[in-house]
């Protein structure tokens, strides 16, 4: 689903954005200093699988890693993502721990 759409970087509105046929999942964020504060995540009702919020959530943590910014998820949803994905684990400032 995810392969034919681009993901959004809304520095303005400071979101992700990925739109989907007539909705759009975000996650919001705050940046500050070399840090991003993913905050939110909002995916549309009409968008039922997980396999979609899995895929959504690897898009943007690949994004943040391209830019070098060290990640704290503060969205209980994001940090669940963070535990259950090692490789992105390493990509937590020093001395925070989810």
């Amino acid at each position: 689903m995810t392969e034919t759409v681009e993901l959004i970087d809304n520095d303005f509105l400071r979101q992700y954005e990925l739109k989907v046929e007539n909705d759009m999942a975000i996650i919001e964020y705050s940046l500050q200093e070399r840090k991003i504060f993913l905050t939110k995540l909002v995916i549309p009702e009409t968008i039922k699988s997980m396999e979609f919020k899995k895929e959504f959530l690897e898009m943007v943590f690949d994004d943040i890693k391209e830019r070098n910014i060290s990640v704290v998820p503060t969205s209980p949803e994001i940090a669940k993502f963070v535990r259950s994905n090692r490789k992105y684990k390493r990509m937590l400032p020093v001395g925070i721990r989810i």
